[in-house]
């Protein structure tokens, strides 16, 4: 059960053993407060924009962030329940490495994507949606594109590249997610669902929360990507999903206990009455309801993945990842994996200095790019 957890493949890696309990404070000890605050989308990338795209029942639109005008498209998938703004402290590093364009968009039902049909997470319709999407940009003569995907977006990313929706495709690049662990880690995957919070008392409560969970091991990418994970509620929250939150008096830096604790407690009995009346966040994606789809995104993806024709790479947070398609073809040389160890599952988001590394030398290796000059490589 742990190694099904820890390789859980839709939503980042769960809570560290024991979680958070309703009552418990974490001590971080005196003089280490951190800044949960959140992160504006504007420091990492350059551009917002919301792209129309033609489908059978009207206009969808989907988010995108962008950074660069020339060289090479980096195509950015994230994970399930994430969003865009995964990318955005990996944006920003892999940029001053190599020259490049980034285009990181948030997929169907995600982030601030509006679409006709949001229930329709099938490998086929998000596949077509990136192809979409790239015609709407670029139009009949898009540039050279790189696909990177991560968790769920890997697997988008495979499905794509295999159905040609890209024909500008320059390479592949996949991101913690191989079809056997994958396929073992849905067993697990509604449990691990169920054991989050379902609200957050604020936006920085969810950050923490990310953080001290081992979500997002990488305190920066949690402050810019929580906003694409969660939203308001659009109603108040009724007292049984209250008990179900984590508030602001949850999850505290160290203190003088005794001094504090009568007027802790006095605090604590306002908030809870006046909880409903605050703005409460919850996730923006029902993760537990597009079970349907999760064995179409990754039955079969060894195979597509070793398929595909463009040169490949694979990153894992760990070697016990791979299974046995992987492990032959990679013997073979049909394409390049690294591990970086001492990573959660949000590889991109723990350690954005490592994967963009890796990215760069993969991508200057094939010679579709060059570092950028005065870069030390």
């Amino acid at each position: 059960m742990e190694k099904q957890l820890h390789l859980n493949l839709l939503a980042s890696r769960p809570p560290m053993a024991g979680g958070f309990q309703s009552s418990s404070k974490m001590k971080m000890g005196p003089g280490r407060k951190r800044d949960f605050s959140p992160l504006p989308w504007s420091q990492y990338f350059e551009t917002m924009e919301d792209v129309e795209v033609e489908n059978e029942n009207g206009k969808d639109i989907f988010r995108i962030y962008c950074s660069g005008s020339h060289g090479p498209v980096l195509l950015l998938l994230h994970g399930g329940g994430h969003s865009a703004l995964s990318w955005a402290v990996f944006t920003a590093v892999i940029y001053n490495r190599i020259n490049c364009r980034v285009v990181a968009m948030d997929l169907r039902a995600h982030g601030d994507t509006k679409v006709k049909n949001p229930e329709d997470l099938s490998a086929d319709t998000m596949a077509k949606d990136i192809g979409k999407v790239v015609e709407a940009l670029y139009g009949e003569n898009p540039p050279p594109i790189m696909i990177i995907g991560h968790s769920m977006g890997g697997a988008i990313a495979v499905h794509t590249a295999t159905a040609n929706h890209v024909p500008s495709l320059l390479g592949l690049c996949v991101i913690d997610v191989v079809e056997g662990t994958a396929m073992d880690a849905l067993n697990s995957m509604q449990n691990f669902l169920r054991s989050r919070p379902k609200t957050f008392k604020s936006l920085e409560n969810a950050i923490e929360w990310s953080v001290k969970s081992g979500q997002i091991r990488n305190i920066e990418s949690a402050r810019v990507s929580m906003g694409g994970q969660v939203k308001k509620c659009e109603e108040s929250t009724s007292g049984s999903g209250v008990s179900n939150s984590i508030g602001e008096g949850i999850i505290e830096e160290e203190e003088d206990e005794e001094a504090e604790e009568e007027s802790n407690k006095k605090r604590m009995k306002e908030d809870e009455q006046e909880i409903k009346k605050e703005s409460i966040f919850t996730w923006r994606v029902e993760l537990s309801k597009t079970e349907k789809y999760w064995e179409g995104w990754f039955r079969g993806l060894s195979a597509l993945f070793l398929t595909s024709p463009v040169p490949k790479l694979l990153l894992l947070a760990g070697v016990d990842r791979l299974d046995k398609d992987l492990t032959i073809g990679q013997m073979q040389g049909k394409f390049q994996m690294q591990v970086l160890p001492q990573c959660g599952h949000a590889v991109h988001e723990d350690a954005p200095d490592k994967v963009a590394d890796a990215l760069a030398t993969f991508m200057v290796r094939h010679k579709f790019t060059e570092f950028k000059e005065g870069y030390l490589c």
